[in-house]
């Protein structure tokens, strides 16, 4: 008997983008609504894990975040943050603040790691983005060489 992968002919296309549309979305207004509230802390780093155990996030966050720009006229503080990716206009209302964004790639065990440090008793060491998502994620070349130099 004919296998089923020989039965039926191959269909489609692989969209090379369905990892970025996998993304939870975080709009500018939310983010300085939580700022103004209290509940994020702009004296240091902003990452998934803050946005996630405030609630600004919703917990089923799954690949990553993606910083909107709805909302970006209330941008009014400078604030560093760290996203699986971000909008160019949601770049320039940070950076025209006086913050800095900061694109991170994540794979999924790292991303798990990210969130939940505390199920892990060694910390993985990030994952380089795939030959696809590399134009993506040019930073992230230095960041990897940054930790292989801090454990030697």
């Amino acid at each position: 008997q004919t296998p089923v992968t020989r039965a039926f002919p191959k269909r489609g296309f692989v969209n090379i983008h369905g990892y970025l549309s996998q993304l939870s979305p975080l709009n500018l207004n939310k983010l300085m609504n939580w700022v103004h509230a209290g509940r994020l802390d702009t004296s240091q780093m902003i990452t998934m894990k803050h946005l996630r155990d405030t609630g600004c996030v919703p917990h089923t966050v799954k690949k990553g975040v993606k910083l909107l720009a709805k909302g970006m006229e209330k941008v009014d503080r400078a604030i560093q943050i760290e996203v699986t990716d971000a909008s160019s206009k949601a770049k320039e209302a940070i950076s025209k603040a006086g913050g800095h964004v900061k694109i991170a790639y994540y794979n999924r065990l790292g991303f798990r790691a990210h969130l939940k440090p505390e199920n892990f008793k060694i910390i993985p060491r990030r994952a380089a983005p795939p030959p696809k998502l590399m134009w993506k994620y040019p930073e992230h070349y230095k960041d990897v060489k940054a930790q292989l130099e801090n454990q030697l």
